[in-house]
């Protein structure tokens, strides 16, 4: 656990994105100063037991000595997370797991859902426009193209921080109205491939991603939604499948990941 920061984190501001969807600004100097693109946080609302357990949140981008988390509204501690207001506290722990590699060329990200969380730091770190973890900006990729699925427009966020910060955006939602009519998977069989694929979002999304990705021959990194208690490889309750030689073996998520070669992951 060397090198996590703990603390009760001031909320400085916690702003709608989308439909059930909002990024939350905490106040953490030592914490920003440290975490790269692909770790995460642990976030628990404090004086409550119910949830009792911290939440993982992927860490969106860093602000001066603060850092962003987008979240989707989905249950209780989403739900009273985004009645917070600026100088309410959030117990905090991180940065925690591997973080994503770096990769050059044309380097392809592939959200559903709320998996597009991680991208926004990726790709500023790719494109050599801003350095995370104490490293200096220099540029990795030749291009970052976002291939993003949602369900329906509404609940497409951070779209403009994408463009913004440099990525090639394509949106596909499943009712068509916004972009491509279908999966995103779907839409980006329809395209080149880049010489790299990096996923985030449901398991069926990133399983399907793997497959296509296998198909091609292109390399395929995979940042998993598993859920966590702890955080730091303790409780054991985050065991992915990964494969070892002619056999495969349990790797906790929080510690040997989230990110994985998604070649050598055993889904089920």
């Amino acid at each position: 656990m060397s090198g996590i920061v703990q603390l009760a984190a001031p909320v400085i501001e916690n702003v709608r994105l989308a439909r059930d969807t909002y990024r939350v600004r905490l106040q953490a100097p030592a914490l920003a100063a440290s975490i790269r693109p692909g770790q995460f946080v642990m976030l628990r609302l404090p004086d409550r037991s119910d949830p009792l357990l911290g939440r993982p949140f992927a860490l969106y981008d860093t602000a001066q000595d603060a850092i962003d988390v987008v979240y989707l509204v989905v249950g209780k501690m989403t739900s009273r997370l985004s009645n917070f207001r600026a100088g309410d506290k959030v117990e905090m722990w991180g940065p925690l797991g591997n973080g994503f590699n770096d990769l050059s060329g044309h380097v392809g990200l592939v959200a559903g859902g709320i998996g597009q969380t991680p991208f926004l730091a990726y790709i500023r770190h790719l494109l050599g426009t801003r350095g995370y973890g104490g490293q200096t900006p220099q540029r990795k990729a030749e291009r970052v193209s976002l291939y993003y699925g949602v369900r329906t427009a509404d609940l497409a966020a951070g779209i403009d921080d994408f463009r913004n910060a440099g990525a090639e955006v394509h949106v596909a939602s499943d009712d068509g109205s916004l972009g491509y009519r279908g999966y995103v998977t779907q839409l980006l069989a329809e395209k080149e491939l880049p010489n790299h694929l990096v996923g985030c979002g449901p398991e069926p999304m990133l399983h399907a991603l793997s497959r296509l990705a296998k198909a091609q021959s292109v390399p395929c990194d995979v940042s998993l939604e598993t859920p966590m208690a702890c955080g730091v490889g303790i409780c054991f309750s985050c065991v992915v499948k990964v494969k070892t030689g002619d056999t495969w073996d349990y790797k906790r998520c929080c510690v040997d990941g989230p990110i994985f070669d998604a070649g050598k992951l055993v889904w089920e």
